[in-house]
């Protein structure tokens, strides 16, 4: 994969961001920038067991391109009534709707995770845990600051399905084909959205994980989180 860099002055280097020159002097080896998302999503996906890891710029995201491409290939309807719990985070229900589906919360514990169900898509936000991956899931992981591995704003889906693997990668990507140059023809294969974790906070990423963050602890559940109906009324 090669990458043109974009014709602006470069910047001196005391004001680069530091990550892809750290993980150079850590042993990693790549050419491209692009090339560390790759080596980022398959250390996520050793880490946790699972098939595919695609990193999306923010667990929220992860979670509404799953329901999308649920919506694609028929596994839910295109007005499906999804149930979360009514005690979560806030931006849970709003990427069900921004998804055009319907909304529908109960009042149940949990912690750690929860299906969006009737679908196998998982909230796993505050999970970190080594082998956790949930076998046919499409689980939603966020590094948020104040997450096990705090790179700031990112989030992933685990999936050991390669066309579920594929098309939420290719729909973060604005539906661009990186395999091919930007201006070739069928670079643009779908009608995708702006979701991409960029190179450098997968760096940030891997160099946590190497630093031995995210170990595992309790975990956050329902008794953290406010009820999301009274935060949301009149806007729900």
């Amino acid at each position: 994969m090669s990458y043109n860099a974009w014709p602006l002055p470069k910047l001196p280097k005391e004001l680069q961001r530091p990550e892809l020159a750290k993980l150079k002097k850590m042993g990693y080896k790549f050419d491209d920038a692009r090339d560390v998302v790759s080596i980022c999503e398959k250390k996520i996906a050793k880490f946790f067991g699972s098939e595919y890891c695609v990193v999306t710029d923010c667990c929220s995201h992860a979670i509404f391109l799953s329901l999308e491409y649920l919506k694609f290939n028929g596994e839910i309807s295109r007005k499906q009534e999804i149930t979360i719990p009514k005690h979560t985070y806030i931006s849970v229900p709003m990427q069900i709707l921004h998804a055009g589906l319907l909304l529908k919360l109960r009042d149940y514990a949990w912690k750690g995770s929860y299906e969006l169900e009737p679908t196998r898509v998982m909230d796993a936000a505050v999970v970190w845990e080594e082998g956790g991956y949930v076998k046919n899931s499409l689980m939603c992981l966020s590094f948020q600051i104040k997450k096990a591995i705090p790179t700031g704003r990112m989030g992933a889906v685990l999936t050991d399905n390669k066309d579920a693997a594929e098309w939420i990668r290719l729909a973060s990507y604005d539906g661009r084909d990186l395999s091919v140059p930007y201006d070739s023809d069928g670079h643009v294969k779908m009608m995708g959205w702006h979701m991409y974790a960029t190179p450098e906070d997968c760096a940030r990423t891997i160099i946590l994980m190497d630093a031995g963050c995210g170990i595992n602890g309790a975990y956050l559940g329902s008794d953290s989180y406010p009820d999301i109906e009274q935060m949301m009324e009149g806007i729900l």
